[in-house]
């Protein structure tokens, strides 16, 4: 009876503070979950951020009461010396626990398993993307080397630039390779993150939806300046971009004459061969 009254006690103080501190959690961080709310895909990132956050908060209570319960309720009084009575275990608690468990673990793997084929845009998904985004999309070609990203536009004569700048609510299709060694493309405020490999294009899409810079870093290890292959992109007006564009164009006309051909990958000549 007492182990019943203990058993019902504590789901009681459990099950009511997951319904409380749950949806307050959600509430207060729901705002600065990462990687916030630049682009389409970020939004579904912050979203499924949240869902996991749901599930993990009352698993984490269930732990924290559950050593509180205890510390209050089965403590040796003061001046005891004996080691307690003996616990043989309980084969209902141990199957309610990894039915619970599994089922949790089964559910959250599933919804992430559906999201990611509904919408697994804004990663890396090769040459040939399993789940190309509707519409026709702006491409953008990120070029990385040691230790820069250019960007190129080849709708717009294959102009390269050394920033990258994007219409807002315009479906953008990254096509990332690299010269060199492997860099990865990591736009944090777009949601956007995509390895970099010579000789391979890595495609990712993205529909931003704020006019705002965002942050652009090198996420994979690269070299001995990995640290400082950084930029800042923006996210402008269609009508913003087309001047930028523009102006892009007629400032790198001189040196057009001198880039290879648009392709979706290179191989750079060799500065110097061995003898």
């Amino acid at each position: 009876m007492a182990q019943q009254n203990h058993f019902r006690r504590f789901m009681v103080i459990w099950l009511l503070s997951s319904a409380v501190i749950t949806p307050v959690a959600i509430l207060l961080l729901a705002p600065i979950i990462p990687p916030g709310n630049g682009s389409v895909q970020a939004s579904g990132h912050v979203t499924d951020n949240e869902v996991l956050l749901a599930g993990a908060i009352p698993v984490l209570l269930m732990v924290v009461i559950y050593m509180v319960y205890s510390i209050i309720y089965f403590r040796e009084g003061s001046g005891a010396v004996s080691e307690g009575p003996a616990i043989r275990g309980d084969s209902r608690l141990q199957i309610t626990w990894i039915v619970i468990t599994s089922a949790l673990v089964l559910a959250l793997a599933g919804y992430g398993s559906a999201e990611l084929i509904n919408d697994g845009a804004g990663s890396g998904q090769g040459p040939n993307p399993a789940f190309p985004a509707a519409g026709k999309p702006l491409q953008v070609q990120v070029i990385a080397q040691e230790w820069m990203f250019t960007y190129r536009y080849p709708s717009y004569g294959g102009i390269e630039t050394p920033h990258l700048v994007i219409p807002v609510n315009q479906l953008v299709e990254f096509n990332v390779t690299s010269l060199d060694v492997i860099h990865s493309f990591w736009a944090y405020q777009l949601g956007v993150k995509a390895d970099a490999n010579p000789q391979q294009d890595n495609i990712a899409y993205v529909t931003p939806t704020k006019v705002e810079p965002f942050s652009i870093h090198c996420a994979e290890l690269c070299g001995i300046w990995h640290g400082y292959m950084y930029d800042t992109g923006r996210v402008v007006t269609a009508s913003a971009f087309q001047s930028w564009i523009k102006s892009q164009q007629t400032r790198f006309a001189p040196i057009a004459k001198d880039l290879p051909p648009y392709a979706t990958t290179y191989l750079p000549t060799p500065a110097g061969r061995g003898s």
